[in-house]
């Protein structure tokens, strides 16, 4: 991508698209095109046809979404199938339309069967059943993958699709409802420190194993990608490494130095047993993270306590 090209990268107020922008500012581009939900709406068609038509963008970051986790998936399935078809349907047509050079579509590890063969391998999906704690957003995600490929078969959009796994870092919701689980962990500890509470009651049993991916990570992959890989065929981006939900709740209790005790609410979801991605083809391309899981956590953490007020205003 020249220095000065037309890059729109939707979402740009989320925990990913923001992480975009911040990398692509980083590396000189200068002709970055951002909009607020207010200033364009993606689930509306012709306000996303007039934008291409008028602003001409030659790349495109796909990384808009309507995003939660497991009590938000399992609370507003209808809203989560129905937002996410519409934004992915009026951005990748488009894109198809008004002939941009390169699409990337942000996909998620959800989209893999809840019991598929560990770690989760690219050739994985659509060979079983899906969680269905999380099945319309990740059906959502699947149409997302199958268009973009579709209209490349068809009409030569030149489009990649990543899935990357469990994301955290600056910028996310740290909505205690409807948040995923890593910021809601911080949160939790923070807040209980503060007020020298006991302890703290965590959902589930805390068995389930899980992969994280520090964004500023994401965000190098993605460009990486831009720049190194052209197949319509789905790529995952990850760490390669897991742990259970009851080790990553020890290692933020002690990151944020909480002294209390820690129990757990079987009574709620766990989700899918285990998610963690086979890496190993960003890896042959050269692509490998450069934050380990505490140092993303310890940064997630200072950027928490220097933010917490407008946090909290956000998410009370």
């Amino acid at each position: 991508m020249e220095k000065t090209a037309k890059i729109f990268v939707a979402g740009h107020q989320g925990l990913v698209g923001s992480a975009i922008v911040r990398r692509l500012q980083k590396e000189g581009f200068t002709n970055i095109l951002v909009r607020s939900k207010e200033e364009l709406d993606l689930t509306n068609e012709q306000a996303v046809k007039q934008f291409f038509t008028v602003n001409k963008p030659e790349y495109v970051f796909l990384a808009a979404a309507k995003v939660g986790g497991i009590n938000a998936n399992n609370t507003y399935p209808a809203e989560f199938l129905y937002e996410n078809l519409k934004i992915q349907n009026n951005v990748l047509w488009s894109a198809y339309q008004h002939g941009v050079r390169k699409l990337l579509f942000l996909g998620s590890s959800c989209i893999y069967p809840k019991l598929a063969p560990q770690p989760l391998k690219e050739e994985y999906l659509l060979t079983g059943l899906l969680e269905p704690t999380n099945e319309p957003y990740a059906i959502a995600k699947i149409a997302g993958i199958k268009l973009m490929q579709a209209l490349h078969k068809e009409y030569g959009l030149n489009g990649i699709a990543v899935m990357p796994t469990n994301l955290f870092g600056i910028n996310d919701n740290f909505d205690l409802k409807n948040s995923h689980v890593l910021p809601a962990l911080i949160r939790k500890f923070y807040e209980a420190k503060k007020r020298n509470a006991s302890s703290v009651v965590l959902w589930g049993t805390g068995k389930p194993r899980r992969e994280f991916l520090y964004v500023d990570d994401l965000a190098d992959a993605v460009l990486f990608l831009m720049e190194h890989y052209n197949e319509p065929e789905i790529i995952n981006i990850g760490t390669g490494m897991d742990l259970t939900i009851a080790e990553l709740a020890m290692l933020i209790k002690n990151c944020i130095d909480f002294q209390g005790n820690i129990t757990y609410d079987s009574q709620k979801l766990d989700g899918t047993p285990q998610k963690l991605l086979d890496v190993s083809k960003i890896h042959a391309l050269g692509w490998k993270a450069q934050h380990s899981l505490e140092q993303g956590i310890r940064a997630t953490i200072a950027w928490y306590t220097s933010n917490e007020k407008s946090i909290v205003a956000r998410f009370p």
